[in-house]
């Protein structure tokens, strides 16, 4: 059948508060036109992010039940970590509160002034952690992923041939090499096995360890399923357990593929690295058998880790997805292409282009977007990635602007929805303005920085009005 559905009953909801647009401009000046600010209950339609923000089974709920808080021991863990090495068979799993503590414990194992670290695409947490350490984080994405209008299958694939000149280049300053499944910043797109192949041989043949950025481990897994030669009749579950037996180490968000509202784990074959990273959890996170979580979101990962393996619901996930893509194609919105997993990636810089990357046309589209019908999106371009470690100002590579659907959390009309918003933002895409930073952090800025319009105030608000 043509139609999508979801592979589920709702059995529970919660209301949505509908607002009116005069109240979401005042609200988003009062935020500092920095959607991070707003009050979750003042968003109709949350597309911030995947992180977190899935619906969990009645099988988790009931898991819940099962949780065990002892201190040490608990059989929460164990199951959790049975769950874990099921599909990821790792030597050694470090539970943590989410995944940047992943990423904190081992960038503080591995990097340090000297080092470099290569990846497809680091995202912002990866990259902040291993430049606190004084790391140089490196791109190293195919060309085919840094332009968005391009369709390639395996768009975030790491570039092979540069990853070889820089390892015989840097190869004694670099100590882990990552590769982020899928590549988030890059438009949602995933990694072919033959690709995840070719790192590991050049990692084995500079002696390097491979370190999987996996939070979207299943949604890559599926793409392989659908696009990579050889691999359509094999299962879903089959191929996460390649995927990772190509690889040293893993980090783990899992509020992505987990299916659960908090959590992650740091995964390692190394004794040496595991028992450092260990002594490194207590000191920040807790015991090793609880790494900062409560039994109860062990339990509720072990069955989800169980859950979005089932292609089913993979189907509905991408196929979803693709439904939003393709409608705002259909507008005459340029998206990132082919749609990508998790998130429908728009190009602010082609839809907006009477704006200067240092505008932040990203900014101004999630800006509108939220004015006109209550939708929080993402800018994932120059202010997120735009400053330097050395305080300097640069154009990240892409403007866009990420619409992250969460898991099992909306229908369908409420993809219609946001869908006919974008068609009254488009007709007046030529009148929007660009914005300025006035108040930033050090690191990280895209979180809690304030901005202010471009335009003067009058011509900001006619233009935020509806005639």
């Amino acid at each position: 059948m043509d139609t999508i559905i979801e592979p589920f009953r709702i059995k529970s909801v919660e209301p949505l508060r509908l607002t009116s647009r005069a109240e979401r401009e005042r609200m988003i000046r009062d935020a500092h036109y920095n959607l991070f600010n707003l009050h979750a209950d003042d968003v109709i339609i949350d597309l911030l992010t995947d992180s977190g923000t899935s619906a969990m089974s009645a099988a988790q709920w009931a898991g819940l039940m099962r949780g065990d808080e002892s201190y040490a021991g608990s059989p929460s863990y164990f199951r959790f970590e049975e769950a874990v090495k099921e599909l990821m068979p790792f030597d050694h799993v470090i539970p943590t509160h989410q995944g940047r503590a992943a990423e904190r414990i081992l960038t503080g194992l591995v990097a340090g002034p000297e080092a470099k670290i290569p990846s497809n695409t680091h995202f912002d947490t990866t990259r902040a952690n291993i430049e606190a350490t004084g790391a140089e984080a490196v791109d190293l994405v195919i060309p085919a992923g840094r332009r968005p209008e391009h369709a390639h299958p395996f768009k975030g694939n790491m570039d092979l041939d540069r990853l070889e000149t820089f390892l015989d280049e840097h190869g004694a300053s670099v100590p882990i090499v990552m590769l982020t499944v899928t590549n988030n910043t890059g438009g949602g797109q995933p990694v072919s096995m033959a690709n995840i192949r070719g790192a590991k041989a050049l990692c084995e043949k500079h002696d390097v360890p491979l370190v999987l950025d996996a939070c979207r481990f299943a949604e890559n897994a599926y793409f392989i399923k659908q696009r990579e030669d050889g691999y359509g009749d094999r299962s879903v579950k089959r191929i996460v357990r390649e995927m990772f037996s190509h690889a040293d180490g893993m980090t783990m968000s899992a509020k992505k593929d987990a299916l659960v509202n908090i959590g992650g784990w740091l995964a390692l074959d190394d004794d040496a690295w595991a028992r450092e990273a260990r002594n490194q959890l207590i000191l920040t996170e807790g015991f090793p058998t609880y790494g900062g979580l409560a039994g109860r979101d062990l339990e509720a990962i072990a069955v989800g880790l169980q859950e979005i393996v089932d292609e089913d619901y993979l189907e509905y996930r991408m196929a979803s997805t693709r439904y939003l893509g393709e409608a705002l194609t259909d507008i005459g919105v340029p998206i990132v292409k082919p749609v990508g997993g998790h998130a429908v990636y728009i190009d602010a810089r082609r839809l907006l282009p009477h704006l200067d990357p240092l505008d932040y046309p990203g900014q101004a589209l999630a800006v509108a977007l939220y004015t006109t019908g209550g939708i929080r999106g993402c800018e994932i371009g120059s202010v997120m990635f735009g400053r330097q470690p050395d305080g300097s100002e640069e154009p990240a590579d892409m403007e866009l602007v990420r619409l992250a659907i969460p898991r099992r959390v909306y229908t369908q009309s409420h993809i219609d929805y946001v869908i006919e918003c974008f068609e009254e933002v488009y007709a007046r895409r030529d009148e929007l303005c660009g914005y300025e930073i006035t108040e930033e952090p050090p690191q990280l800025r895209h979180f809690t920085a304030h901005f202010r319009p471009t335009a003067p105030a009058a011509v900001h608000q006619a233009t935020q009005t509806e005639s």
